[in-house]
Formats: structure tokens, sequence, C-alpha cells
């Protein structure tokens, strides 16, 4: 296939994969229209069939990670850990909802760092939704944090989100530098977030709430909470010893679902399910479509506005590329584009990136697939969400948020080293 026509067909892939993944015509599947346009790529010519198979090898690893990390979670909440979280919010707000949003801020943020944040917009949405209910407290705040806390608290560590293990794959830095690296800007984004929220929704916040009834806490899932722990020390060790992280987050999962199987709690099918498999299969499929408009043409065009270094400014201008292009063709396909463009200036460019594509999608609702599902999630329990007042949060909230963690990253590289 000619250059023109391959630069055309594979943009028009994209867009057309996409538009289906943010409407989902019929509610199919985003793998529905993913798959055969890989297929229709691969057979045209867009992308040869070594470099697709390549595209997979790649991202294989990434998509089984992905796979251990959300059978994980939901086995997780099938333990209870997400009620025990409600009831734990419910009674230390204690009828204030300044001091819930306090607590929903502190258990989103480390819901997502640790279990990703597809755990926070599926399982722990729901709660905050419930938990406000119960308390008779305006639920607009709290359930927006889920969704900008899905992004922004998962700069934290490589499994927090899809993006951040493609990250770590193309920086070359351990688990635990890469946690050392992004502490600071994780912590600096939320609590720009923080103060944000707390002056955009003042008048929700002051309306006032109740106490919750006094009732016994529900009883702590210990099981469910050493395997995290353990799960997370695996992560370390073997990104030290140079094995597959993935290896670690597959034990995790298989130590929670044995239990849950033994206990009759779920069955295989039920796993499968919690696997998300046509997604896994939209993600490998989206890979593919990127890889043939990066090598038609897209990556010179992008070549040229990448700053070159690794000091403040040039953090600056990547993580705000980033940040845009993540709000015009998805955070996932924004990441997959630039790591490429960027990994050759080393770890700091590629963070930088990731800055760009987690906080930015707080502006729009088709900058992250996470923003669309929180939405329809809201939408399912009888609430809106208006786009006016989605935007004018993002305006305030994604620079402000997106400049001190590229700060804070700048000053993380200076103390810590990229190295």
């Amino acid at each position: 296939m000619n250059t023109p026509l391959a630069e055309t067909l594979s943009a028009a892939l994209l867009v057309l994969v996409l538009a289906c993944a943010i409407v989902r015509p019929f509610g199919w599947p985003e793998a529905v229209v993913a798959v055969p346009a890989a297929a229709l790529a691969i057979v045209t010519g867009a992308i040869s069939l070594d470099d697709a198979l390549a595209e997979a090898e790649r991202l294989g690893p990434v998509i089984g990670f992905l796979a251990a990390v959300l059978v994980l979670a939901q086995l997780c909440d099938d333990e209870g850990l997400f009620h025990a979280c409600g009831a734990w919010m419910a009674r230390t707000a204690a009828g204030r909802p300044r001091r819930l949003l306090a607590q929903v801020f502190l258990a989103a943020s480390a819901i997502t760092a640790v279990l990703s944040l597809d755990a926070t917009v599926v399982l722990l949405t729901p709660v905050v939704f419930a938990t406000a209910a119960r308390l008779g407290a305006r639920p607009k705040p709290h359930v927006y944090a889920c969704t900008h806390l899905s992004n922004t608290a998962s700069l934290l560590l490589p499994v927090s989100n899809l993006t951040n293990l493609l990250a770590f794959a193309a920086s070359g830095l351990s688990f635990t530098r890469f946690a050392a690296l992004m502490a600071l800007p994780w912590l600096a984004a939320i609590a720009v977030e923080y103060a944000v929220f707390r002056r955009f929704f003042a008048t929700d916040l002051d309306a006032g709430a109740q106490a919750p009834p006094t009732s016994d806490l529900p009883e702590l899932p210990l099981f469910a909470l050493a395997t995290v722990a353990c799960t997370l020390a695996g992560f370390v060790v073997t990104s030290a010893v140079g094995i597959d992280p993935a290896w670690a987050a597959l034990a995790g999962a298989l130590a929670l679902a044995t239990r849950a199987l033994v206990q009759r709690r779920t069955t295989p099918k039920a796993l499968w399910r919690s696997a998300s498999v046509p997604f896994l299969a939209f993600v490998l499929a989206l890979g593919i479509v990127v890889r043939a408009v990066v090598d038609n043409g897209l990556d010179s065009a992008l070549g040229h506005l990448i700053p070159d270094g690794t000091g403040l400014p040039a953090l600056l201008g990547i993580a705000a590329l980033a940040a845009v292009l993540a709000n015009v063709i998805n955070n996932l396909p924004a990441v997959l584009v630039l790591l490429p463009l960027t990994a050759p200036s080393g770890p700091g460019a590629v963070l930088a990136v990731l800055l760009g594509v987690n906080i930015g999608p707080n502006l729009t609702y088709a900058g992250s697939l996470a923003t669309l599902l929180w939405r329809r999630i809201v939408h399912a329990h009888d609430a809106e969400v208006e786009l006016s007042e989605f935007t004018r949060l993002g305006l305030y909230a994604v620079p402000a948020s997106l400049g001190a963690a590229v700060l804070a990253l700048w000053a993380s590289l200076t103390v810590i080293g990229g190295g």
C-alpha cells in the first residue's frame, strides 16, 4: 500500500475504533470494532504482519498484568473490602461532608494506586453513592472525586493504570525507582485536586449531612488485605531480581481465587468475566492500529513538537503535549504514540508523558476510558453529569495539578536521579 493511502486508512481506523469505544453502539464491547479494524490494517498492508506481531509481543506481558490485577480487584470486592471501606467512610465522616470528601480522597487514592483505577471507577463509585445517601450528603463532590482520582491518583505505581504499565516497560526503571520518582508528583497532584474540589463544591459541602446510625463496623477482610500486601511486596522483589512483576500479580490473584473457589463464593465463569477479556482484546487491537498510525507518519509529525532534554521547561512541554493529545485521541492511544518518541530521552521524559496522559483526561469525557465508564455508572444511579460543569472543574483542576506534578517530578529527578 502506498504511503498516503496507508496514512489515510490507519488514521480512519483509529478514529473509528475510538468513536465506537466512546459511543459503544448497541452496547457492543469495544473489541467488536477494534479487532476487525486491526485485522483490516494488517490485511491491507497499513501495517506489516511482522510489525503487528512485534507489537502484540510487546503488549502481551502488559495485558497479562492487567488481567491479573482486574481479577485481584474483583476478588477483593467479593471479600467485602469495598463494603468495609464505605462503612469506615460513613463512620469517620460523622455527618460532615467536608470530612467525607477527605475520606473519599484517601480511599480513592489508595485503591487507585494499589488496585488500579478500574477498581475505583467500577467498585468504589457505587460505594460512595451509597455512603453519601446514607449520610444525606449531596453526592456530587464525592462522586466526581472518584473519576478525577481514578486518573490523577494512578500516578504512583506501575500497576495503578494501564498507561503506567506501558510507561514502566518503556522507562527501564525498577518498580521501586518508578514509585520513588512518582511519589512526590502523586502527592502534589492529589493535594491540588483536593484544594480545587473544596473550593469548587463549597456550596454542596456546606449543605450538611447527618451522622450515621450507630452500628458495628463490618469485619475487615484480613485475608484479602494480607494478599494485597504480599502482592505489592512481590512486585518489588520480582522487579529487583529481573522477573516480570506480572507473575506477582498472578500469584496474588490465584491466592484469592483459590480461596474463593474452595469456599464456593465464586465460579470459574465469574473469574473469567472479571478479567474483562473483551477489553484486553480491545487494548491489543488498539495497540496494533496505533502502531499503524505511528509508522505511517504520525511519529514524524509529533517528533517536531516534542521538546529536547529533561529540564523543567522540556518536562512541562512534554506533559502539556501529552495532556492535549490524550483529550484529542484518548489517553491510551496517546501514550502508545508518545512513548517510542520520548523513550530515547530517558525516564524523565517518559514519566512526563505519564503525567500528561493521566492527569490531562480530567478535562473532557473522552480523555480516558475510565471516565467514560464512570459516566455510565453515574447514569445507572439516576444521576446526571453536566458537560459544562465537568469541563469547568477540569479547567480549574488540570492545569494546576499538572503543573504541580511536573514541578514535583523535576525535583524528584534532580534529587533521586532517573538512572
